[in-house]
């Protein structure tokens, strides 16, 4: 009679590894979220644009004031994506400013950064419910954080965001590029007239770079297509005004 083989831990694990994949994906294919039930539609031209660009580039650059939708609607397609089970995982990063110290805040380095991420969490918890949102984060398959968190990884079968972009120097902005791997789309949002950082922006260095390279999407923004509210749609009229005048 034959030996059985002993199992290692590495066997274990790996094991242990299979079953919560397969939990997941279980639980995504039974989610019962607004995602899943009422999937997102454009509500402006532009943001029609968007979607286009999203669905049929890697890599899409989304421009513009804000208030226009470009983040709730690059997060709630990345999460109709993962519910179709078309990826494994969610990334949204964004630049810390360098003037802007965390160490003071309480907590471990998670709890450090959320504040600075509660837009992109409030459409996740919208779209799919607190409790599934949690647990999402929680096994792995959404990962909000800072954007030097990348350096090193490989980005694979993923959505990957980066919000707020206008504030990511050149270095930053070649260091993301460069982490894009197999299966991925990648939406990166900015206003290149909010610029906070003091070195060249890498928004604005990557748009001139890509802008008409196959692959790349490249959808502006306009005051018009603000639809936060009325008042937010006049406030950013205003400062447009000024702006040309000046």
């Amino acid at each position: 009679m034959a030996k059985k083989k002993q199992r290692t831990r590495g066997d274990k694990r790996m094991d242990e590894a299979a079953r919560a994949e397969a939990e997941v994906a279980f639980f995504l294919s039974q989610a019962k979220s607004k995602a899943a039930e009422a999937p997102v539609e454009a509500k402006t031209e532009a943001q029609g644009h968007y979607f286009l660009s999203i669905d049929t580039h890697p890599v899409t650059f989304g421009l513009g004031p804000a208030g226009t939708g470009k983040t709730y609607c690059a997060t709630s397609r990345a999460v109709e994506a993962l519910l179709a089970q078309e990826i494994k995982k969610i990334y949204v990063v964004r630049p810390m400013v360098e003037t802007e110290d965390i160490g003071y805040l309480p907590g471990e380095v998670e709890d450090k950064f959320r504040p600075y991420f509660r837009p992109v969490y409030d459409v996740l918890e919208e779209r799919l419910g607190k409790g599934f949102c949690d647990y999402l984060i929680r096994t792995g398959k959404i990962e909000v954080a800072p954007l030097a968190f990348l350096r090193g990884r490989t980005l694979k079968d993923a959505f990957v965001i980066l919000d707020e972009a206008q504030n990511t120097t050149q270095e930053q902005m070649h260091m993301f590029l460069t982490r894009l791997g197999e299966n991925v789309t990648a939406v990166i949002n900015g206003d290149e007239r909010q610029v906070d950082i003091k070195q060249p922006s890498g928004l604005v260095h990557a748009r001139r770079l890509f802008e008409g390279v196959p692959g790349f999407g490249v959808i502006q923004f306009e005051p018009e297509d603000v639809r936060r509210s009325a008042l937010a749609h006049k406030i950013v009229e205003v400062y447009e005004l000024e702006a040309q005048a000046a």
